[in-house]
């Protein structure tokens, strides 16, 4: 299997599979929104996921965190950051690219993570919800694994024309709202910047607060 990682409008309608992610581990941080090697990139995913985050230490579950990029930033905020990924390859790049921070890494099944009876201030997700088979439910485990006062960051999309993947931010708002107290809805797509290309099709952060 080729290691090459295509645009997430490229992929099939279907969930790519365990095999698929282990084989894009080599080469995951190549993209630039992924490895955020860009000085511009990464400058522009830290200033969002500041104003996501809360403003003082908190305990951040970041689900599907590839190799850890955003666990980087967040943990360089002055965060606790526990990252789960169901690839080995993905968590061992995540273990060293955050060696020496206040962060730990676990294999496991984002829809149900095995950090027991943890609970977070924040739930981070990136490009994950949307190759879940039923994301109402993980929503709401999800929701379950937040302290009083936590939100879940979600940040998804829509990709692709003839054959879209995704979850549009109308239909998440939906499935979100019931388990939260309010949401903050940005809309990305606009922002060249955080994908190191301009982009067509839809992107944006869903933040939602829990009581």
């Amino acid at each position: 299997m080729s290691t090459d990682l295509p645009d997430l409008s490229e992929l099939p309608s279907s969930s790519p599979d365990a095999a698929y992610w282990e084989a894009a581990a080599e080469r995951f941080d190549d993209e630039p929104d992924h490895g955020l090697r860009d000085p511009a990139v990464r400058a522009a995913w830290d200033a969002r996921l500041r104003s996501w985050l809360p403003s003082g230490r908190a305990r951040i579950l970041d689900l599907g965190c590839g190799t850890g990029s955003l666990a980087l930033l967040a943990a360089e905020q002055g965060h606790r950051v526990t990252g789960v990924d169901r690839s080995p390859a993905m968590i061992a790049r995540a273990r060293a690219k955050l060696a020496g921070r206040d962060a730990g890494f676990l294999v496991g099944d984002a829809a149900e993570p095995p950090v027991g009876e943890e609970r977070f201030d924040v739930v981070l997700v990136r490009h994950v919800l949307w190759a879940l088979p039923d994301p109402a439910a993980v929503l709401r485990h999800w929701a379950g694994l937040l302290a009083p006062g936590g939100r879940l960051v979600l940040v998804e999309g829509r990709w692709g024309e003839a054959d879209p993947v995704g979850i549009p931010a109308d239909e998440l708002a939906v499935l979100v709202g019931p388990l939260v107290e309010r949401t903050q809805l940005e809309r990305l797509s606009g922002e060249s910047v955080l994908w190191g290309k301009e982009v067509q099709d839809e992107r944006y952060a869903l933040i939602a607060y829990v009581p």
